[in-house]
């Protein structure tokens, strides 16, 4: 079997967080949120990470963090283009937000050739989950159906108390495999109740308490980049006439495509880490004094790369 690499994607625009959140230190030692995830997936096994960003941050990815990373790891960058869609359709005037989380997998098509995971750039995922992901993903092959694998996050553990966040709720079977995964893209603390809301805040449904919820660290095979890229038009097709500044392709929605049609499995290694994640500037307090104190309990060194 190929070894896993580790997929990391970072071309979002930040718009909340109103910069690029993704190189903004969280530490004294000038350390992104990034830094600790690949030093997580490092040591579970990872050797190749591959960045997938807007071309015209290279620099500043590099010089945030890629230049050192490439004395510990094999470092490869892909870009993510609004523009890098099939010649039959074309990009809405005046739209600059990027085409989802699925798209963004899409574009590293040339660079993958075995399992992989996918995580985002902004989020802290925890030791435990790397753990279970490289092992999944090195003793797992596709035969009949497609193995894919996530880990799921208990849905309060991932809130923030600065506004609202978008996850994919999961419903997963008796043996532990995902049978379906919905984006909520607007969930929030309501007292003491977690709620999500379709229509601006006008109505609200409960979500129940526990359930597990996808950050978007996932384990696939290559056979998910053919099947991303074969559903692309028909999002397009669909996405332009309802929603054509903002629809998304999600990597949810590929895998719950899949999972309807019966070609793959989603086994879901569930984690009980709290996500930490810089969605809003305020959040940066809480992650700064999270990873003081994981310094403090010895899981992180003060620098991790020497």
């Amino acid at each position: 079997m190929k070894k896993p690499v580790l997929v990391i994607m970072a071309a979002g625009m930040g718009s909340r967080y109103g910069g690029l959140k993704q190189i903004d230190p969280v530490d004294e030692q000038g350390h992104i949120i990034m830094d600790f995830s690949i030093f997580d997936a490092k040591r579970a096994g990872f050797e190749k990470v591959i960045f997938i960003i807007k071309e015209e941050n290279k620099a500043d990815f590099k010089e945030a963090i890629g230049d050192r990373l490439e004395k510990v790891m094999e470092v490869e960058y892909v870009f993510q283009d609004l523009y890098n869609i099939p010649e039959s359709f074309k990009v809405p005037e005046g739209r600059v937000k990027p085409w989802g989380t699925a798209h963004a997998v899409l574009s590293a098509i040339d660079a993958i050739d075995g399992p992989f995971a996918v995580i985002n750039a902004d989020d802290y995922y925890g030791k435990d989950a790397f753990q279970k992901i490289y092992d999944y993903l090195s003793t797992h092959e596709d035969d009949d159906k497609y193995r894919y694998t996530m880990v799921g996050y208990q849905l309060e553990n991932t809130l923030t108390e600065n506004g609202h966040v978008s996850r994919g709720i999961c419903s997963i079977d008796e043996d532990g495999f995902l049978t379906k995964v919905v984006e909520r893209t607007h969930i929030e603390p309501k007292g003491d109740i977690t709620a999500y809301t379709e229509d601006g805040g006008e109505t609200w449904v409960e979500l129940p308490k526990g359930c597990l919820v996808s950050m978007n660290m996932w384990g696939f095979t290559a056979s998910f980049l053919q099947e991303t890229k074969a559903g692309f038009e028909a999002f397009l097709k669909e996405g332009l006439e309802v929603n054509p500044m903002k629809c998304e392709y999600f990597l949810p929605t590929v895998v719950s495509n899949l999972l309807a049609e019966d070609r793959a499995t989603v086994q879901v290694l569930s984690s009980a880490d709290k996500w930490y994640g810089v969605t809003y500037k305020e959040d940066k307090p809480v992650v700064v004094a999270a990873i003081k104190n994981m310094k403090e309990t010895g899981l992180y060194p003060e620098q991790l790369w020497g």
